[in-house]
């Protein structure tokens, strides 16, 4: 029997390019969508202990108000804030004597200044010219939050109306696919908690570095610092060693020592705060936040710095349980 002579091949065929448009067409809100369950996942407990005294669509739309105060009034102002200063802060480092220092910059036999100073232009560049393709347009931004807003809301108020509806389509066993709507949350909370609560620490502490050894824009330096802290490894490193060999090249010595200890100390908040966070909700290899973050970036702009990271991890835990449910069964 060849394929499309029953009405059951046909209809397979119009659902299958039925969700293939569907997938091409949402795929620019995909951060949207992803969105609602990472929120719901973290202001669930919030909405449990509201509902216990209030009702539970009240409850909901308070859930809501706060999240929108917690997280789109300071996103907002730190968006205006970043792509207000990003081409002024490039053009001033641009034309500032530190590159010209640093171009004669050499250890013995080595002449390593008109290296670092060709990368550092290219970094600076990179950082003015791309201000807006990394945040995102407006129009995508403000729509994800619309989709994630919505989701959350109806979320909360049918916590497991959303789980039956997709339960249909987990091809695994009943023990095994409550197992994996556990991790999932767990993961999401090790990933958002873990590496969003240390990048902070170390962006708020690197910025008020930079403004206690008197270096321009430290508010600015600090954003940039918890987007870059967010990255295993290099980390903060990026912005304030930097920073250290400005003030070390302008003759702040102390301010440069002052700056390099702060960055350290910084840097050991991802080595004592991390682990102990994934340890408690979930093991995430920091190979998977690393490559999940950059893929994450250039699919979903600034939020996919934790998208990316999540969708990585979401996707490894599914081949672990098709692994235990198939292969070893």
């Amino acid at each position: 029997m060849s394929f499309l002579d029953t009405n059951k091949d046909r209809a397979a065929l119009i659902i299958g390019l039925l969700a293939v448009g569907l997938a091409v067409a949402l795929f620019p809100y995909a951060s949207g969508l992803l969105g609602a369950p990472v929120l719901y996942v973290l202001f669930r407990p919030f909405h449990r202990a509201l509902a216990k005294t209030i009702p539970r669509s009240a409850a909901a739309g308070l859930v809501i108000l706060t999240a929108f105060a917690v997280i789109v009034v300071p996103g907002v102002w730190l968006i205006g804030m970043l792509v207000g200063q990003a081409q002024g802060v490039a053009r001033s480092l641009v034309n500032s004597p530190l590159l010209d220092r640093l171009s004669n910059l050499q250890i013995g036999e080595f002449a390593l200044g008109p290296e670092l100073a060709g990368i550092g232009r290219s970094i600076i560049g990179w950082l003015g010219d791309s201000a807006l393709g990394f945040i995102g347009t407006a129009t995508h931004f403000t729509l994800n939050l619309l989709f994630s807003f919505f989701g959350l809301y109806y979320m909360l108020m049918s916590p497991e109306g959303g789980w039956k509806a997709v339960r249909h389509f987990v091809p695994f066993s009943d023990r095994n696919a409550e197992s994996l709507r556990e991790r999932f949350k767990a993961v999401t909370m090790g990933t958002i908690v873990g590496t969003g609560l240390t990048a902070l620490i170390q962006g708020i502490v690197i910025g008020g570095a930079f403004w206690l050894t008197g270096l321009s824009n430290p508010v600015f330096w600090g954003v940039v610092t918890v987007v870059f802290a967010i990255l295993p490894v290099v980390g903060s490193g990026i912005i304030w060693i930097p920073g250290a060999i400005s003030l070390a090249l302008s003759g702040h010595t102390g301010g440069a020592v002052i700056l390099a200890i702060v960055g350290v100390l910084a840097g050991q908040v991802h080595t004592l705060i991390g682990p102990a966070v994934t340890k408690r909700y979930a093991e995430i290899h920091p190979m998977i936040t690393l490559v999940g973050a950059i893929a994450g970036v250039s699919y979903f702009g600034l939020i996919g710095l934790l998208i990316g990271p999540l969708a990585l991890s979401y996707f490894f835990e599914l081949i672990r349980m098709y692994k235990e449910e198939y292969l070893e069964a």
